[in-house]
């Protein structure tokens, strides 16, 4: 991508949806890295709420933070597949993107706050990134509008769904709403966000997105948002190690790194891009069923943080609550990756369902010996097996299954 680099403002036409070879560019990567920021930000607000038992303002708070996250990821990541020029205007433009994300982020424990505090949501610096955010997202998809005539009508619903969307955003930071009515007006502003760019790609045509850029995009999020919970965890361990080691602290620093190592490999046998390069009509699906994927994901590693936070005496964590905070975002994880798989391959493998069952009763052992009162460390060792009943079944008996979906698509 880099020798495409010139000195001039390039034409917005749209990139070619079958280029050879196409990849991250180092932009994106740096784009990805704010985003990690953000999204240990609400993983480190979660733990914190849930060790202060505050566990359903902290759950709200972290699926608001989530969605906004997540969803400014998303909606840039598509665009920069179908457009990215990679000229000096396209390289501001989503430098600025990358402030709001840092704003927003800094804006998460007001937000927090204040949802414990119960008399409204505080989300005015929230709001503040999230504009500083689409603001150029609008602009990018007006420069597209003026260069891609065959699909100008496209990037207006997008352009126009943005300004909707934030008017609703920014009239939300003004108007004094009790929390309930603050998330009901903040729900028509989500499905806007939401529903846009369906009405727009189904309407009016596609955007030349590139399938197997997108799926190595999601990979990329996907490895970093598991690196999060791994130095949420490597720094949280640190403040107990402080008294001193101990084998629980080894034991559970080990049990968090092989549940990662193990949410990574079931991720990765899954042939995203190739699935994608052949069923495009599938795509929005796949694109919003990883966000709470990815959620998924980042809870897991705030429940390790809980989980070193019951090891040391700064919170009064209860055995059961740090180790529901790990089962619970790991289930539904299990859940969002076969639900992904059958949407996007339209296939239902009998195996899977054995699979799915298998993993849940891990959980449940774990879940189990907490009532039990079998020491914490023990019970995070047995759910840091659950990934590795997909890992087994999949190298053993599942990647058959794998391979016929494949050979379909080259008959296809």
């Amino acid at each position: 991508m880099g020798d495409r680099t010139t000195h001039t403002v390039q034409r917005m036409g749209g990139r070619d949806p079958h280029e050879s070879g196409r990849g991250a560019t180092p932009l994106e990567l740096l784009f990805d890295l704010t985003f990690v920021i953000a999204y240990a930000a609400a993983a480190d607000e979660l733990a914190g709420q849930i060790a202060h038992h505050h566990t359903r303002e902290g759950l709200i708070g972290f699926a608001f933070a989530i969605f906004a996250v997540t969803w400014a990821w998303t909606f840039w990541t598509w665009f920069s597949s179908a457009y990215d020029t990679d000229d000096w205007v396209y390289r501001l433009l989503t430098m600025v993107q990358m402030v709001g994300v840092l704003i927003l982020a800094l804006g998460l424990p007001q937000m927090f706050e204040s949802l414990v505090d119960g008399d409204h949501v505080d989300n005015g610096v929230m709001v503040l990134g999230y504009v500083v955010m689409r603001v150029p997202m609008l602009l990018q998809w007006l420069r597209a509008s003026r260069a891609d005539a065959g699909r100008r009508a496209l990037c207006l619903v997008m352009a126009g769904s943005i300004t909707l969307s934030q008017v609703i955003w920014c009239a939300l930071v003004f108007l004094d709403l009790s929390v309930g009515a603050f998330f009901m007006v903040a729900l028509v502003a989500i499905l806007i966000e939401l529903t846009g760019p369906v009405v727009a790609e189904r309407r009016y045509g596609g955007t030349p997105w590139h399938a197997h850029h997108i799926a190595e995009r999601y990979g990329l999020l996907v490895i970093i948002t598991l690196g999060e919970g791994l130095l949420g965890t490597v720094i949280a361990l640190r403040t107990v190690i402080e008294g001193g080691w101990s084998g629980d602290i080894v034991l559970l620093g080990l049990a968090g790194t092989a549940l990662t190592f193990g949410l990574w490999w079931t991720y990765f046998v899954i042939p995203n891009g190739q699935l994608l390069h052949a069923h495009r009509e599938r795509s929005f699906g796949w694109g919003y069923g990883h966000m709470p994927l990815l959620g998924a994901l980042v809870a897991v590693g705030a429940g390790l943080h809980v989980a070193a936070y019951y090891l040391g005496t700064e919170y009064a964590v209860s055995l059961t609550t740090a180790v529901w905070s790990i089962a619970i975002p790991l289930a539904i994880y299990v859940v969002m990756m076969y639900a992904l798989y059958a949407q996007i391959t339209r296939t239902a493998d009998p195996f899977h369902m054995l699979l799915i069952v298998g993993s849940f009763a891990v959980l449940g052992v774990g879940v189990a010996m907490a009532a039990a009162g079998v020491s914490m460390v023990w019970c995070v060792v047995v759910l840091a097996l659950t990934p590795w009943v997909t890992v087994l079944g999949y190298e053993a008996v599942g990647h058959r299954h794998n391979e016929r979906v494949l050979e379909s698509l080259e008959r296809d």
